[in-house]
């Protein structure tokens, strides 16, 4: 670290040196070029986190390596495009140098262990350049594509012999993103056509898409400081002309009104939960939470797992106490699961901040409830502690919301390798619960009203709906340029009615915006249909499925969905981070859903399937659960997809 801030430190001195040296861009003799050419070359700041213990497929070090440092070489040939002075974009190619060097560990032999990586990748770095006041200083970001190159390490432990391989499971690519900041520094005459520029810069790498491999969680983020040299040719300045002003034209406002379908579709929903495999404890105690279900003897020997698939009739508003009280039985359903197959053997895994002790409380606990209330041989239960579960959500280093991060950790993980119980040996996903329910969609009851371009045209607006008695409704302020009201809630007790429907907007010029419409509405009838739905959840902060998941969507979801079938697919997240960054996340979470599908689709013919998706971040008015516990944050990292037959 001590050698970025040296190497950041001469980049810096550098920008400040050429912002004395340089003359006014404004003072040139010739146009800067449109396209510039070029190569560049630095040093790569590597900072391992995670865990990598099994290195190949024949090597699993006794003692697992967590963090580490090293600087790399980076290189490439650059393309960069200004349309302008103050915006434009690049394309970088080159050798990307991501290895280093782990920590030193000592392996149970009392042996000093270490590894080192020569891990590097082919990179593709698109990036938007933007030159705030048109001037030489520069930032950039977009994403980085890498494809990799070298997976070699080298092992040594004092009490055996050195080893060169390769890793096994590494990603042959990983997409993840840069942002970083440059000066250019103009070597070249003003006068001069051919230009020339020497542009010192320095880039950040989060650990965001950088997971190296298949397995484990070891990831990386990286800080590169170094130099461009850029060569492009410009044209000799015309005479000046005076600037024309054009006025500016103000934006259309325009006002459309979307009724709901007399028919209200009610769904029969047939649900695949996932079964999440953890048990969270409380800050203080060793006790099961009362909010989870716990049996009596006499009422554990007729609990059955399938008396949880009870259908139910419910608004379908998202936020589900069903399936929420479906995991609060997640103890009794691996209860029903061993006491019905003598070949499962589960190890519990607790973690607590306080130590490996409370941890293995937590795990004990547990066991004792399986035992006792299931009559389950403790010798198909291992229990053991830690202080950080598996699959930490707290990451080093990191220092906002932690006391929900850490609620999230306070767990017992609940491992097996039996088919009967896990989704996939290794996988570490139970088998998901099927349950089954009545719902209806909200959306179909809505009156939609669009304004196109309210948010940047009109400081506020409001929408009255006049009656064929001559009632008014009044509704608004509104801002936005979609609202939506209950169509039963405008209806009333009415049958059926039309409405004259006015949007009065205020321009943010000060004038007055009037737009008209009719609406006709009727009463609902309703009408039952069924359709499928499943749920694939996510680790904190992650955007892609883990292998299991990839696998059950492709060979359990995909074969299910018909020709003609819409698919819906909505992504969402917990209430930790920024709003805007877990919108974009469950966007991306959809995304990766929706593209696993529609390639399983496409490898049997199946073309003519309609996907609707969408994002929802941590909006509050689509969470499926709550955000109070961490069993509902857990929850609400999730993708839900519902696949509904063509209607008839």
């Amino acid at each position: 670290m001590l050698v970025i801030h040296k190497i950041m430190k001469k980049i810096i001195i550098c920008c400040v040196l050429a912002l004395l040296m340089q003359t006014n861009v404004n003072a040139q003799q010739t146009t800067q070029p449109t396209w510039w050419f070029g190569v560049s070359g630095g040093a790569n700041a590597n900072f391992f986190d995670g865990t990598t213990q099994r290195l190949n497929n024949s090597l699993i070090v006794p003692a697992a390596f967590h963090k580490g440092k090293g600087i790399r070489p980076f290189g490439s040939v650059l393309l960069e495009y200004r349309p302008s002075a103050v915006w434009g974009g690049s394309l970088n190619l080159g050798y990307d140098g991501r290895g280093g060097k782990f920590d030193g560990v000592i392996a149970p032999c009392n042996c000093p262990a270490t590894l080192k990586t020569n891990n590097s990748y082919i990179t593709i770095e698109p990036s938007l350049r933007l030159s705030p006041g048109a001037g030489n200083f520069y930032l950039f970001a977009g994403p980085r594509i890498g494809i990799n190159l070298q997976k070699g390490f080298n092992y040594t432990q004092l009490q055996q012999p050195n080893t060169d391989a390769d890793f096994s499971e590494m990603r042959k690519t990983v997409l993840s993103g840069q942002v970083g900041i440059g000066y250019d520094i103009v070597a070249s005459a003003p006068s001069n056509t051919s230009k020339f520029i020497i542009s010192p810069f320095v880039s950040y790498h989060p650990y965001f898409g950088q997971d190296v491999r298949n397995i484990e969680s070891w990831s990386l983020q990286t800080v590169r400081a170094g130099i461009a040299f850029k060569f492009g040719t410009g044209k000799a300045i015309a005479a000046v002309k005076e600037p024309v002003s054009v006025p500016v034209k103000a934006l259309d406002v325009s006002f459309t009104v979307l009724a709901p379908k007399p028919i209200l579709y009610k769904q029969m929903v047939s649900e695949t939960l996932p079964l999440l495999s953890y048990v969270f404890f409380d800050e203080g105690s060793t006790a099961i939470p009362t909010r989870y279900n716990l049996l009596s003897k006499n009422q554990a020997s007729a609990f059955k797992e399938v008396q949880l698939q009870n259908a139910s009739m419910e608004n379908n508003n998202l936020r589900s106490s069903r399936q929420m009280e479906t995991y609060y039985h997640v103890l009794n359903i691996i209860g029903d699961r061993m006491r019905s197959n003598s070949n499962i053997m589960i190890t519990l895994s607790g973690a607590s901040l306080n130590g490996p002790t409370e941890g293995k409380a937590f795990a004990s606990v547990i066991k004792d409830y399986l035992t006792n209330t299931f009559d389950i041989a403790e010798s198909r239960i291992a229990t053991n502690g830690r202080t950080k579960p598996i699959i930490p959500s707290e990451q080093p280093g990191g220092k906002k919301e932690l006391t929900l991060l850490r609620a999230g950790d306070r767990r017992v993980d609940i491992q097996s390798t039996s088919e009967a119980l896990m989704m996939e040996v290794g996988g570490g996903m139970m088998k998901p619960i099927q349950i089954n329910a009545v719902n209806y969609n909200e959306n179909d009851r809505k009156v939609v009203f669009n304004v196109v371009n309210a948010t940047e045209a009109l400081s506020s607006y409001t929408i009255d709906l006049t009656d064929q008695a001559g009632v008014v409704q009044h509704y608004g302020p509104f801002t936005k340029n979609q609202e939506s009201i209950m169509g039963d809630q405008i209806l009333g007790t009415s049958v059926s009615n039309d409405y004259k429907v006015v949007m009065l907007g205020t321009s943010k010029l000060g004038t007055t915006i009037r737009k008209e419409s009719t609406l006709r509405l009727e009463s609902q009838q309703e009408q039952l249909e069924n359709s499928q739905r499943y749920s694939i959840l996510f680790n904190f902060n992650k955007e892609n499925t883990n292998a299991t998941y990839n696998r059950f969507l492709t060979d359990v979801v995909a074969p299910l969905i018909a020709d003609g079938s819409t698919v819906m697919i909505h992504g969402h997240t917990d209430v930790i981070g920024e709003e805007q960054y877990n919108l974009e996340l469950s966007n991306k979470r959809a995304q990766d859903g929706l593209q696993i599908l529609k390639s399983a689709l496409s490898k049997v013919g199946k073309n003519n399937v309609k996907f609707e998706t969408s994002g929802f971040g941590e909006a509050l008015d689509h969470a499926p659960f709550e955000n109070n516990l961490p069993e509902e944050r857990f929850y609400n990292r999730t993708v839900i997809i519902d696949i509904m037959p063509q209607k008839k």
